[in-house]
């Protein structure tokens, strides 16, 4: 017998860092719930690349500043078939490139910027009926009255090796860019990435995307009534 689907109007927030399986995971979950699907991380990577298209310096707030005001972003939000365009022009591609990922952390520290992208996240969120939306400041931020904040984790090995396989990078290049990626977000004046005090923590290190899908949907069911 089919699981039945959830309905009625919901927020999930995921957050967490990079190689914990936020995108996987979220992505599953938002398909099995019939729900929207955002994934915040891909708007602030879309930024950057305008930023570097432009030639700008990324540590140039003033500069960064201004780009992220002129570029105007259009996110699909079905979770089956996701995409990003910036100023018309797709970057699915583009943004998950190593130029982008070196500055974005950068990007995503300037205030204007993370007001801009915020406030649009927001308007998505508002929009739609149901969705999954993840990042790093969802809980604490733009979601924080959601009705399910997870807070997904690993460990260092754990992620560098996820997140390595996905791009076919060296595994110890790739556990020094995220720890140096964790620290920035981590220590950013501005929306840090944190857990937020009423979150669900889940170690992924020794568990399958299934069962974490799993865990969620028992837990939105405990909160979410249909």
């Amino acid at each position: 017998m089919a699981e039945k689907v959830r309905t009625g109007r919901f927020v999930v927030a995921v957050d967490g860092p990079s190689g914990s399986g936020k995108s996987t995971v979220s992505r599953r979950l938002a398909s099995a719930l019939d729900a929207r699907y955002l994934d915040t991380g891909a708007m602030y990577r879309a930024v950057t690349w305008a930023v570097l298209r432009s030639g700008a310096d990324p540590q140039d707030s003033d500069a960064v500043a201004k780009i992220a005001g002129e570029t105007e972003l259009t996110i699909g939000t079905d979770p089956t078939a996701p995409h990003i365009s910036a100023n018309g022009t797709p970057v699915d591609a583009e943004i998950r490139g190593p130029q982008v990922t070196a500055a974005v952390s950068a990007v995503s520290a300037v205030p204007v910027v993370r007001q801009t992208l915020v406030a649009l996240q927001r308007e998505i969120i508002a929009g739609a009926e149901r969705i999954v939306v993840e990042g790093r400041d969802i809980g604490t931020v733009v979601a924080p009255d959601a009705d399910l904040k997870v807070y997904l984790t690993a460990s260092a090995d754990a992620r560098a090796r996820r997140r390595s396989a996905e791009y076919a990078a060296d595994v110890t290049a790739t556990a020094a860019d995220l720890a140096r990626r964790d620290r920035l977000d981590s220590t950013r004046a501005v929306d840090p990435l944190q857990q937020a005090s009423d979150a669900v923590v889940l170690d992924t290190t020794a568990m399958g995307v299934d069962e974490v899908v799993a865990r969620l949907r028992d837990l939105l069911e405990g909160r979410v009534t249909a």
